[in-house]
């Protein structure tokens, strides 16, 4: 055999087993992009949305979110603990009648401190925390992020915006505290109140 087609058959190797890896390695981004959609839900389009549409550049962040937090271990809540959360949001949500921008404000401080309590970073980091919370409840993390964004504004929005906000952040506030004691929520759904406007519920 003569060296000119040793050379050629070790050049088509070489393209077959380089075109091969870059098929493999397109083919593992599509899936992790895949797994990243099932996982985030409406988190992984508003996160593509807030990257201009770019999907690589959104798939980039959730991936490092997972990286960081997707070991994260959950710690329960004392029974004790949990009823007083509950209290608590209980009195924010008959607060926000007469007073929603405090209610929401509550609401807010309320969910920083019981995912502390569960083991998530520190509310005085919101934006870790809220990227770990995410990682773990990302079916109802925008409710927080809702939230705080009016406590944040000083209640400068809508009532029915407020209220919007404090309904969704319902939804991560059962999650967390595991309103029943086993792990089961509540779904928050809008009430009428005997001053006739809507409160929450």
């Amino acid at each position: 055999m003569s060296t000119g087609l040793i050379i050629a058959l070790i050049v088509i190797a070489a393209v077959v087993v380089i075109g091969a890896a870059v098929l493999a390695l397109r083919a593992r981004g599509q899936g992790n992009g895949r797994s990243l959609k099932r996982r985030f839900g409406p988190e992984y389009e508003r996160t593509v949305a807030r990257h201009d549409g770019d999907t690589k550049a959104a798939e980039r962040e959730l991936a490092e979110r997972v990286r960081r937090h997707g070991d994260l271990r959950e710690r329960e809540l004392e029974p004790e603990r949990r009823q007083e959360y509950e209290a608590r949001w209980a009195a924010a949500q008959e607060r926000f009648v007469e007073s929603p921008r405090e209610a929401v404000g509550e609401a807010d401080r309320l969910l920083a401190s019981v995912a502390g309590e569960r083991g998530f970073p520190d509310g005085g980091q919101y934006e870790e925390q809220l990227s770990a919370l995410s990682v773990h409840h990302a079916g109802h993390v925008d409710g927080y992020r809702r939230v705080h964004r009016v406590a944040a504004d000083g209640g400068d929005g809508s009532t029915e915006e407020m209220r919007e906000a404090m309904v969704e952040a319902r939804h991560l506030f059962d999650e967390l505290v595991g309103s029943d004691g086993h792990g089961r929520r509540r779904h928050a759904r809008p009430a009428a109140t005997s001053h006739g406007s809507r409160g929450v519920e």
